[in-house]
């Protein structure tokens, strides 16, 4: 879905990109590309982009997005605007910008990874947007933009004079994509929220965990970047119809709501157990209990096809050395003789699934029996060709020296002015047509004079904002007075 929202997305952003700078006169005296002070009109003017632009551009190549996040949610949805080709105007308070930004610092007086990594490609404008000229300038910024992303507290942007109803006059045609913990008119919606908080909100924490444990949250973020993908899709699709109807809308996405969708097949598990009472592919089935919510399955596969952690050698001493292990019905003749035990194939006691379930966790100690020698890698190497679906249980180690995902860009080296290179994730997605290159995050306020500038402000005007501590470029006073740094070869 994402990949067709871009590509029709790219065709309109590259024709009236090249329309407005043409017509309009906005090209950047440099020739570098559209400014932020550009308005970008897109579906309108001739439809006929050169093939120079259709090669070079990125999809979202002249969409103009305020970036007004924080953390990790908003901040996530908009570094992939960025990944694809827009200008991300990140808006920060002034002095300490986004809280990220020291957070769990590594090193001192750089920005901490945790900033680095979800604010990558984007430019930085140092700013108090409660002063007058603070947002005279915010309410420019909006008249121009085509995007604007929040994901502050509850009610935050509307104590600011920000409603939805002050930007959508501002600028009728804008997207305006929110990200809180819980929905419009919730019970909740007053609530600030975090990654966890949206996990035991969304139903992931009650399904999580083993079943004498309590609940439990997942380490992948399924409540913030989560929810930052959702929102992505959304604006994505808001942005299309815009060149239906010419309008922009709100676009409001919860926390709570991401992680839901997420965890449909639970409450597909929910409407099973409240028909017949229990639910054949957990553990707690046959011998143990069910009571009236879909309960904690430990490592059980979810799908129909059983599934579990299994010991490898080396699990004594290392923490990962285990794969996961499925038995696909379909395949079970095949497992049979892959584990060892081919004569499991014609066994009454094995044939089935249903059969399988009450003895489970006796056939699962037996495949560990036979991977007693092997390590997570030989074990899976040995079952790929039976075609059982397996994988290694791998380590954020294993992940970010892994020399494939490196090659195809989903591990990537990022040069940075402060803190020197750094690993990071880099865009899930591969295209045909074009790849995005992971750059930098801005130092706080690196863009501040730049961007004031492309609005129409004067330097004797953005010397007298600085004076007055309504802007600021904080970070461009740590940056390295070194060269550029160099990525390392490892």
């Amino acid at each position: 879905m994402i990949w067709e929202l871009l590509r029709r997305l790219q065709r309109w952003s590259e024709l009236d990109s090249c329309l407005n700078r043409y017509v309009f006169g906005i090209a950047d005296a440099s020739g570098d590309g559209v400014q932020f002070g550009a308005r970008v009109n897109l579906g309108r003017g001739n439809r006929q982009a050169s093939k120079e632009t259709e090669i070079m551009s990125l999809p979202l190549e002249g969409i103009k997005v305020i970036d007004y996040t924080g953390v990790q949610a908003g901040p996530a949805c908009s570094q992939m605007m960025a990944w694809f080709g827009a200008d991300v105007l990140k808006v920060e308070r002034m002095h300490t910008g986004d809280n990220t930004r020291i957070q769990l610092r590594d090193i001192p007086n750089a920005d901490a990874l945790y900033f680095t990594m979800v604010n990558s490609n984007k430019r930085s404008l140092e700013i108090d947007t409660k002063t007058p000229e603070g947002k005279a300038i915010l309410e420019e910024l909006i008249s121009r933009a085509d995007v604007m992303i929040e994901n502050m507290a509850p009610g935050a942007l509307d104590r600011q004079g920000f409603t939805w109803e002050h930007i959508h006059e501002l600028n009728p045609r804008l997207i305006f994509g929110v990200v809180k913990g819980f929905p419009d008119g919730s019970p909740f919606s007053d609530l600030k929220s975090y990654e966890n908080v949206a996990q035991c909100a969304g139903g992931n924490a009650s399904t999580t965990g083993f079943w004498d444990g309590p609940p439990t949250v997942a380490g992948a973020a399924l409540g913030d970047s989560n929810s930052g993908m959702h929102l992505l899709i959304g604006v994505l699709a808001a942005l299309l119809q815009r060149e239906k109807s010419g309008k922009g809308q709100r676009v409001f996405m919860s926390m709570q709501e991401s992680v839901l969708n997420l965890c449909r097949v639970k409450l597909r598990d929910q409407e099973r157990l409240e028909r017949v009472g229990y639910l054949e592919e957990y553990p707690q089935y046959p011998n143990g209990t069910f009571g009236d919510a879909v309960p904690r399955g430990g490592n059980a596969g979810g799908g129909g096809q059983p599934g579990w952690v299994l010991k490898c050698k080396g699990w004594e001493t290392d923490p990962n050395s285990y794969i996961y292990f499925t038995i696909q019905d379909s395949n079970w003749p095949r497992t049979a003789e892959a584990v060892g035990h081919p004569e499991w194939a014609s066994d009454p006691k094995y044939t089935t699934a249903k059969a399988r379930q009450p003895h489970i966790f006796q056939i699962f100690a037996e495949i560990e029996k036979f991977l007693a020698d092997k390590t997570k890698f030989e074990a899976v190497n040995h079952f790929r060709k039976f075609e059982v679906p397996s994988s290694p249980v791998l380590s954020m180690k294993d992940l970010k020296h892994d020399a494939f995902l490196q090659k195809i860009g989903s591990i990537v080296e990022v040069p940075h002015k402060v803190r020197g290179s750094y690993w990071t994730v880099g865009c899930p997605m591969k295209f045909s047509e074009f790849t995005p290159e992971i750059k930098s995050s801005p130092l706080l306020g690196e863009h501040t004079d730049e961007v004031l500038r492309e609005i129409g402000y004067s330097n004797e005007q953005i010397v007298k904002l600085h004076e007055k501590n309504v802007v600021g470029s904080t970070g461009i006073g740590s940056k390295s007075k070194s060269e550029e740094p160099v990525l390392s070869l490892k």
